[in-house]
């Protein structure tokens, strides 16, 4: 009887695997076709699944996300210490060491499915150029020397009409009341970037941030937009925009870095195309420095002495919150991004310099 039971469980067992496999394998055969992705899901079924998402975790107080994340880590924690414990007390036998396994493999089948039902197909979206009929082609040095020549111009301007206006910096809540106020003033001219809901707040794991070097992040799981607040005030209102993007279904990080330069210029508050222009800035110059070191020297230091000032705050800030940790962290996104269609790793986000450039080729302007 009892040895009925066991095959009974592990029948079912594996036809729970079995399931789940034809599930996860359904989701990467359908990813393959970036057309039927943009057409179907990233415009169809995704909008549907976020504004949901928004609708039941937007309305708390606080990240419901990084108190989940927060939980399963201790859960993990917790698995860790009872399975080498067990190990020492030689209790284990190959059944148990089996069943482990099996369970480990078909929780990382579920993360899996979810993670790319709820949001993670859109990685393999046509995206962003697509929409806006862009060309995007190889960008040469010239290229790049037209664009910081552009920023530099745009990021002085912003600063200096900041200063003249006295401006000072937002709380939480009236920052992301702003970035909600771009967005809706963004899809007069871009309605695909429709932004209802709202869930936007600030990371409870920002102290971790800090030090790990992420200034924001989006949780796929709840919908929420999670901002880290501790970093430098002029850095938040485009890392607010840029994770408000992902909430929209552009997941690559070079997209999302550009749809947040969208609505920034749709809306034309200052504050936040300060903080937009600037980063559009430091990744752009840093390609440029790629090709030629010595005229993205001499674009920074065109930079005017209070934006200069802002970026030795930030630099500061880095070196404070430096630590061992940083390097490891971004090598496992790295890995994260490059399994996700960006094959350049961290260095994705520098990619937004070939939609700007694309952008300014078709139109004439940034």
């Amino acid at each position: 009887m009892i040895i009925f039971e066991t095959d009974m469980k592990l029948t079912k067992s594996l036809v729970f695997t079995l399931v789940l496999l034809v599930i996860a394998v359904f989701i990467h055969v359908y990813s393959l076709n970036a057309a039927r992705v943009e057409s179907q899901y990233a415009t169809g079924i995704y909008p549907a699944i976020g504004r949901g998402l928004r609708y039941m975790f937007g309305w708390l107080p606080f990240s419901f996300g990084d108190i989940l994340y927060g939980l399963i880590i201790i859960w993990l924690g917790w698995e860790i210490v009872r399975g080498i414990k067990t190990v020492f007390q030689k209790r284990i036998f190959w059944q148990h060491f089996g069943a482990g396994i099996g369970k480990v493999f078909n929780i990382l089948l579920v993360i899996y499915i979810l993670f790319n039902a709820l949001w993670g197909i859109n990685y393999n979206r046509e995206g962003i150029a697509n929409q806006l009929n862009l060309k995007m082609d190889k960008y040469q040095p010239a290229d790049l020397k037209i664009i910081n020549a552009l920023l530099v111009e745009k990021t002085n301007a912003c600063k200096q009409a900041l200063i003249n206006n006295d401006f000072k910096y937002p709380t939480n809540r009236q920052l992301f009341a702003k970035v909600d106020m771009v967005y809706q003033n963004a899809q007069t001219a871009y309605p695909f970037l429709q932004y209802k809901p709202v869930s936007i707040k600030p990371s409870l794991w920002g102290w971790l941030g800090n030090y790990l070097g992420f200034t924001g992040y989006y949780n796929p799981f709840t919908g929420e937009a999670q901002v880290n607040t501790p970093v430098p005030k002029f850095l938040q209102s485009f890392t607010t925009c840029h994770e408000v993007a992902h909430q929209l279904g552009y997941a690559r990080e070079m997209e999302a870095n550009f749809v947040g330069y969208l609505a920034a210029t749709a809306s034309q508050d200052t504050s936040v195309l300060y903080s937009v222009y600037l980063d559009l800035f430091m990744y752009s110059n840093r390609n440029l420095s790629g090709t030629d070191s010595t005229a993205a020297k001499e674009f920074g230091k065109q930079l005017s002495p209070e934006v200069r000032e802002d970026l030795k705050v930030w630099r500061a800030f880095n070196k404070k919150h430096k630590s061992p940790l940083e390097p490891i962290f971004k090598w496992f996104y790295g890995i994260y991004l490059v399994r996700n269609q960006q094959p350049q790793g961290v260095l994705s986000y520098d990619e937004v310099t070939g939609f700007i450039v694309a952008y300014y080729k078709k139109y004439n302007k940034i």
